[in-house]
């Protein structure tokens, strides 16, 4: 006795386009298609580097003034000046990495990146982006996610591992608000959440993203800034010139007071 088996196939009703796909699957979300559409029609991203052209699609969490995520627009969108300029606003964080000898770790972000290229700043300065783990619009959650978000950079920018910053040794000091053009087509316009955190590290340089990194004393940056040869990020000057030296002097003893602000500072 033998037995045959049959298989049916059945061809597709229809051909799926984006002129169709919306009638075919009202829940599919195509926003992610037709910002991509956009940013091939325009030229502002012309001529710059592929990796950094790459990483200006990621999507940053777009804010009222008062840090209420409203959105969310790529990273190329919330850094052009001009949407800056007509207020858009998105959520950033800077950490300041300090070894066992109070020494901050600086970097000078690379030639390649569309933003301040070649300038000075702290440890690791970024944007937590708009994907699960990473967003909160409750203060407490927006911190965690902004942890998450500087472990995941440390790793891209610096290499380093997660296990070296575990998320419960970073701790959050405050966040200020600054506007601060970069050129005449980029700038930054953020509220930025300050992380402090004191571990010693291994470094794995992504050349990408880092031209160069060095630890400091308090005294050895003041030395920086008085080099006129040597240029500094924005909101890295601003933090330095109004609240980091004293954070500094308090990093072993007395930080607990400058910990979790609820004000937002604005510059």
């Amino acid at each position: 006795m033998s037995t045959t088996t049959t298989t049916t196939t059945t061809a597709p009703s229809q051909r799926i386009t984006a002129g169709n796909i919306l009638q075919l699957f009202p829940d599919i979300d195509t926003r992610l298609a037709e910002s991509t559409r956009a940013q091939a029609r325009d030229n502002d991203l012309e001529g710059y580097d592929e990796e950094q052209i790459r990483l200006m699609e990621e999507v940053c969490i777009v804010l009222d003034e008062n840090d209420v995520p409203i959105g969310s627009a790529s990273k190329k969108i919330c850094h052009l000046m001009k949407n800056i300029d007509m207020g858009l606003l998105h959520r950033a964080f800077s950490v300041f990495l300090f070894d066992s000898e109070n020494r901050l770790l600086l970097q000078q972000r690379a030639s390649e990146k569309i933003t301040f290229p070649d300038m000075w700043t702290n440890t690791c300065c970024s944007h937590p982006l708009g994907i699960p783990g990473e967003t909160g619009a409750e203060l407490d959650a927006a911190i965690l996610g902004v942890k998450r978000a500087a472990q995941r950079k440390l790793n891209q920018e610096l290499g380093i591992k997660a296990e070296q910053v575990p998320l419960e040794k970073f701790d959050f000091l405050t966040r200020i608000h600054y506007k601060a053009p970069s050129d005449g087509k980029w700038g930054e316009h953020e509220i930025d959440y300050i992380l402090f955190i004191k571990t010693n590290v291994d470094l794995d340089i992504n050349p990408n993203e880092v031209r160069d990194t060095c630890y400091v004393s308090a005294q050895k940056l003041k030395d920086m800034f008085a080099d006129s040869s040597l240029k500094f990020t924005p909101w890295f000057k601003l933090i330095c010139e109004t609240m980091l030296f004293e954070w500094w002097e308090h990093l072993d003893q007395g930080l607990d007071k400058y910990k979790g602000e609820k004000e937002i500072r604005r510059m």
